[in-house]
Order: structure tokens, then sequence, then C-alpha cells
């Protein structure tokens, strides 16, 4: 019974605790509009903490590296590609158990969706609202080493003519230390997933960088 009331106390205490520091989060923050381009489900993890509509088709799904990093290359020539989906991915380490969409030769994978449907509709729906701010300097780019990435990615990452980058990994590589790069202590995912739990890792983030300076500076 003691112990059952002191896990209820501990629960109350992060509820008020999370409560708190999102409340506050959102206060710094203010109106300031933001649009996340994620490689993972990182960017779904921001815009619920701060209470924001997804204004990014960068949700609930991820892509592996080097798609990512050409996506990132020519950014608004694939964004005006048609989504199409393909029957099996180009990666045969990972078997295709949900939707894998394709901008090109850009494929898109969405683990959080059952039907290419679903996927398709909200991708654009909330590909429009993403065009909607035209200033790319409310922008913000997120890279992680979890889906197949390189040191050279890495670099061709912040060589990118984007105001607002942040990459963040659990190996070392020594150029990037530096404000727009972390590099976490943490395992922030199981050895066996073979893409990198983007929820955990937004939660780390915390630990080690300021967000509501990147998203108001």
């Amino acid at each position: 019974m003691f112990r059952q009331y002191i896990n209820y106390i501990r629960r109350k205490l992060r509820v008020i605790f999370k409560q708190y520091f999102r409340s506050r989060d959102i206060a710094l923050v203010k109106n300031k509009n933001f649009v996340i381009i994620s490689d993972d489900c990182w960017g779904g993890s921001v815009y619920q903490w701060y209470k924001r509509p997804y204004n990014s088709p960068f949700v609930g799904l991820f892509l592996y590296a080097p798609c990512y990093m050409k996506l990132l290359s020519d950014f608004d020539y694939y964004m005006d590609k048609k989504l199409e989906f393909v029957d099996a991915t180009k990666y045969p380490d990972l078997p295709k158990i949900y939707p894998v969409g394709v901008l090109g030769d850009i494929e898109i994978h969405f683990p959080h969706y059952t039907t290419e449907e679903e996927a398709e509709k909200k991708w654009k729906r909330r590909t429009l609202r993403m065009k909607e701010e035209t200033n790319k300097d409310n922008y913000f780019f997120k890279f992680s080493d979890g889906a197949g990435a390189t040191a050279d990615d890495f670099e061709s990452f912040h060589k990118l003519p984007f105001k607002n980058r942040l990459s963040i990994s659990i190996k070392e590589y020594e150029p990037l230390n530096g404000g727009d790069h972390i590099k976490m202590y943490e395992s922030y995912g199981n050895k066996n997933e073979r893409v990198p739990n983007g929820v955990k890792l937004f939660k780390l983030t915390f630990i080690y960088f300021n967000l509501n300076k990147w998203f108001t500076r």
C-alpha cells in the first residue's frame, strides 16, 4: 500500500513538472512561427510539446540518411514533386510493413500509418501548410545518426544553406562539436531497432540544448 502511494505521488509530480515546463516553454516561444523538417519522429514530438498544429509533412515518418540528405540538397525541387507509393523499399534490411512513398528518387517511410491513402492525405495537407511559410529562416532542420548516417553526411548537413540546423549523434564527430551539434552520451534507442526512437531522442534533447532559444533567435 505504501509503495503504491509513493508511485502515485511520483506520477503526480511528473505531471506537475511536465505541465510547468511545457507552459513555460510555450510562453517563451510565444507566437514565433516555425516549420520542423526532421528525419524521424523527433519533429512530431516538438509540435506536441509546444501544442502547435502540424505545419510540416515531416511528422509520423522517417527517412534513411542518403535519401534525407539528397532531399535537403534540393529541398524545394523535391517538395514540389507528387508523392507516390511503391510496393517494395530499396533498403533490403527493412521489410515493407507500412506505406512507403517516394518523391522522385527519395524514399519516405510512414510507419505510423496503416494505408497509403491516409499517408497521402496527411502529407498533402501538411505540405500545403508548410508552403504557407515562405521565409526559410523559419524552417528548422534536424538530422541524427540513426538510419545509415555517416560522418560525411553530418559534414554535408552543416554546409547546407539553411539558417537553422541541428544535428544529434551518439557517435563522436570531432569537427562538429559546437552549438548546432549535440553529442549525446545516453543510448536513445534499443540496439535491435532499425530506426532511432525519435520520441526519446526529443526528451533527451532538453538535457543538451535550449530549443526555446533556437526557435526565437
